[in-house]
């Protein structure tokens, strides 16, 4: 290149020069031609010098690209290879994914299947379970109604036999009561009979009246059982009449026993009584319900005071 620019050089004087030589106007300009020359070939040796700066830069560049490209070359091998190994990689890890991924189906699939059998095993044995419970309740449940039924019919009729054998046992105590309680109306009114009531005195030569409030007291007694027994029982009747007729025959001895039951009580009468509440009865009443003690009047005046009970309500 600097031959050329050399040549190039000699080629530009030499024209020069042949023009100098057809024109003589330029003759006189020769010395600052060459001038210029000189100055031309200082700037060209410069223009050199910078040229060779500049080609040793080039070739330095030139280096640098060369170990570029070497770099290059190396690190295309190597990405080639890193290419190479990662596709390996890849390859590899596809493949170990793709088997896992079927292991994992093998595997989730296979716990399904387990799970679905074992969902109907406890279906299957709960279904089971609450069959046989359900049987079993019921089977107990009419066991136990059937033995509850036993039982209420076993429980009725030992109720109605013991009510039965009660009924019988107090109809045949009542009956036996009626019986003792004639037998000793029979001997009341052969005492009474054989008493004489005109020479019957006390010591202190006042009248006798013990046996009369005896007889009394008594009498009073058996009507009043008799007020709560049945009167269909054998002998009632008949013992109340006999109960009735010995008063009735007291009153031809001046001896009165007043009916009390039934009569409406106050505070002022002359009797001690005991109050017993009693809703049955109308409200406000007071009502001479049972003669514990009966009243016994002689001539008119009272010799025994009758102690009652009383039914009131309030």
């Amino acid at each position: 290149m600097k031959s050329q620019i050399i040549a190039i050089s000699v080629l530009f004087s030499t024209s020069l020069y042949a023009q100098d030589l057809t024109d003589n106007s330029l003759l006189k300009e020769i010395p600052s031609i060459q001038k210029n020359i000189e100055k031309q070939k200082k700037e060209i040796e410069n223009l050199n010098a910078k040229l060779g700066k500049h080609i040793i830069q080039i070739e330095g560049l030139t280096k640098k690209v060369q170990d570029l490209e070497t770099s290059n070359d190396s690190l295309f091998k190597l990405t080639e290879i890193n290419g190479g190994n990662i596709s390996s990689i890849a390859i590899d890890l596809g493949t170990k994914i793709q088997q896992t991924e079927t292991s994992a189906k093998d595997s989730i699939s296979k716990l399904d299947k387990d799970v679905s059998t074992n969902r109907l095993y406890w279906i299957i044995a709960t279904l089971a379970t609450l069959l046989l419970g359900g049987l079993i309740y019921w089977l107990i449940g009419k066991r136990i109604v059937s033995s509850q039924m036993d039982v209420e019919t076993q429980i009725k009729l030992s109720q109605t036999d013991v009510e039965t054998q009660i009924k019988n046992t107090k109809k045949s105590l009542e009956e036996e009561s009626l019986k003792l309680d004639a037998q000793l109306l029979e001997i009341i009114n052969t005492q009474l009979k054989i008493k004489e009531f005109d020479n019957d005195k006390t010591p202190s030569g006042e009248k006798d009246h013990s046996l009369v409030l005896k007889v009394a007291d008594e009498v009073t007694r058996i009507l009043m059982n008799l007020e709560v027994m049945d009167k269909e029982i054998k002998g009632y009747k008949h013992l109340k009449k006999y109960s009735e007729s010995i008063l009735d025959n007291l009153k031809a001895y001046g001896y009165e026993i007043p009916q009390l039951i039934g009569m409406n009580y106050n505070s002022g009468m002359n009797m001690v009584a005991t109050l017993e509440f009693d809703e049955s009865i109308e409200s406000g009443k007071q009502i001479i319900k049972r003669i514990i003690k009966p009243q016994v009047n002689f001539d008119g005046k009272v010799i025994q005071t009758a102690k009652v009970t009383v039914a009131f309500n309030e």
